[in-house]
C-alpha cells in the first residue's frame, strides 16, 4: 500500500471517529446536529474530507454521503437492527432509532454540502461575468 493511500485511510478514519464523537455528544446533550456548534464542527470535517479528495466514491477512502452513511451504519449496528426489526415486524429500539435519525441528519447535511460545493464554480463564474 502506498504512503498516500495509507495517509488517506488514516485521515478518513480520524474524520469518521470525530463525526461519531460529535453525534454521541449531541445525542447525550439533547441538542440538534443541525445547529452550531455541532453543525460547524461537522462542516469543518466535510471541508477537510473534500480538501483531501475523500469524497470520491471510487477513492481509497469513500467519505461521500453514501460511503459515510454505510460506515456509520455498520459501526452503530443500524443495518442489523433494521433487518431484525423488519424480520420481527417491530419498531426499532429507541436507542437505535435515535442513532438512525442522527445518521439521516448527518447524511442530509453531507449531501447538501457536496451539492453546494460541486456548484460553487458555476455560480461564481456567472457572478464574475455579470
Amino acid at each position: 500500500m502506498s504512503q498516500s493511500v495509507s495517509t488517506d485511510t488514516d485521515l478518513a478514519a480520524q474524520i469518521i471517529d470525530e463525526i461519531d464523537r460529535i453525534v454521541k455528544q449531541v445525542v447525550e446533550s439533547g441538542e440538534p446536529l443541525e445547529v452550531d456548534p455541532a453543525r460547524a464542527r461537522l462542516f469543518e470535517l466535510f471541508v477537510t474530507a473534500h480538501g483531501a479528495g475523500l469524497l470520491d466514491e471510487e477513492g481509497p477512502a469513500d467519505l461521500s454521503a453514501d460511503g459515510l452513511c454505510s460506515t456509520l451504519s455498520d459501526r452503530w449496528g443500524l443495518r442489523e437492527a433494521a433487518l431484525e426489526s423488519t424480520a420481527r415486524q417491530s419498531r426499532l429500539p429507541p436507542d437505535q432509532l435515535t442513532r438512525m435519525r442522527s445518521l439521516w441528519s448527518v447524511m442530509r447535511m453531507w449531501m447538501e454540502w457536496t451539492y453546494a460545493w460541486s456548484r460553487w464554480d458555476e455560480f461564481h463564474r456567472d457572478a464574475a461575468a455579470s
